[in-house]
């Protein structure tokens, strides 16, 4: 008999983050898992680099005017992991949930380098996945490198199998089928709370990034027969008037551009949750895996619905790194903070122990 956990709520983070202000942030950050918590739910998912700010400015300004941005945001990107992941960690551990999370990741290579990345933070505080975005897209690229394949994996928790994408990648066949491979269940689709593709007063029909987002979602959830956590940023005024930065054009062009859109998406592919998108606020739905089962046996393409004779997919997991060292001599390991206390020192390889931080 398959064994699924019994039915349990998810939440869908629709918030905007304190503007360009990373300790805040996961302030605000940890006091939402703290309210999802005593609503119920079992997973909790903010949107697409939630910490601190997804960067709007490259759609609204030529290059040369936005070094400064670009510098701000290195600034306040953090390392994955680091002593904000541990703070969320710690938080959702408390707590007993799962975390979702979009940030700017910066690399211990480079201070310029940033990463568009995605952690899944068990309710035990470990990390379970840590996913850097594969391609940023059209003018993202001026911000953000490109990731690689390592976090493109399905973790299997006590709530069931989680997988995640950032934004455009839910348009990538090859990435999603890489997770519904893995026996997808549960899957997070994060993104922006607004994505300027034209002037809306310019085009007769521009960009609609929240249809664009409801296509895309409730395309994966029906393909895979799974659940999609759909989560978007909120474009709250404080946000607003700092990327518009006393410009009035700029802020018409934001006002009037399409909000990104939250909800939660059934294995039929049809909505099961509210939508927010013009307020900020939380999405909850409950969800049970065990409705994953009939919908496959009409169409299972990770399953007996394909011909995996005929088709061949490899994904190369491993980590992008700037350079391989090979040493004569392995020198001994540095424990770092020996001084400190056990229960103080933190594990955070994939699958390691739970943070401890009593």
């Amino acid at each position: 008999m398959l064994n699924y956990a019994p039915p349990f709520k998810v939440a869908a983070m629709h918030v905007a983050p304190v503007f360009m202000n990373t300790a805040r942030t996961i302030d605000k950050c940890c006091a939402l898992i703290r309210e999802a918590s005593q609503a119920g739910a079992k997973l909790v998912a903010f949107p697409e680099t939630y910490v601190p700010v997804f960067p709007i400015w490259s759609a609204l300004r030529a290059p040369i005017h936005n070094h400064r941005w670009f510098a701000h945001l290195a600034a306040q990107a953090i390392r994955v992991p680091g002593p904000e992941i541990a703070q969320i960690a710690s938080t959702a551990r408390r707590n007993r949930v799962f975390v979702s999370l979009g940030v700017n990741e910066r690399s211990e290579a480079s201070d310029a380098c940033i990463w568009n990345s995605n952690v899944l933070i068990g309710d035990d505080g470990s990390l379970l996945n840590h996913h850097r975005k594969l391609v940023p897209t059209f003018w993202e690229k001026m911000v953000w490198a490109n990731g690689d394949g390592a976090g493109l994996r399905v973790t299997n928790t006590t709530i069931g199998r989680i997988g995640m994408l950032i934004c455009g990648e839910n348009t990538n066949p090859l990435a999603r089928f890489a997770l519904m491979a893995q026996g997808e269940q549960l899957h997070v689709s994060s993104f922006p709370p607004v994505w300027p593709a034209h002037d809306p007063g310019a085009m007769a029909e521009s960009y609609d990034v929240a249809e664009a987002i409801r296509v895309r979602v409730c395309n994966h959830a029906f393909e895979g027969k799974l659940f999609n956590v759909v989560v978007s940023g909120y474009l709250d005024d404080a946000y607003l008037h700092g990327l518009a930065d006393g410009d009035a054009n700029l802020e018409r062009i934001l006002r009037n551009s399409p909000r990104g859109v939250s909800m939660v998406v059934g294995p039929s592919g049809k909505v099961i949750s509210t939508q927010l998108q013009s307020e900020e606020g939380i999405v909850y739905a409950d969800v049970d895996l065990a409705a994953t089962v009939e919908p496959r046996q009409l169409q299972d393409v990770a399953g007996y619905y394909n011909r995996f004779d005929v088709f061949k997919l490899s994904v190369n997991r491993t980590r992008n790194r700037p350079a391989s060292f090979v040493d004569m001599e392995a020198e001994p390991p540095v424990e770092l903070a020996a001084s400190a206390p056990r229960s103080q020192r933190i594990e955070w390889e994939v699958g390691a122990a739970p943070i401890e931080r009593d």
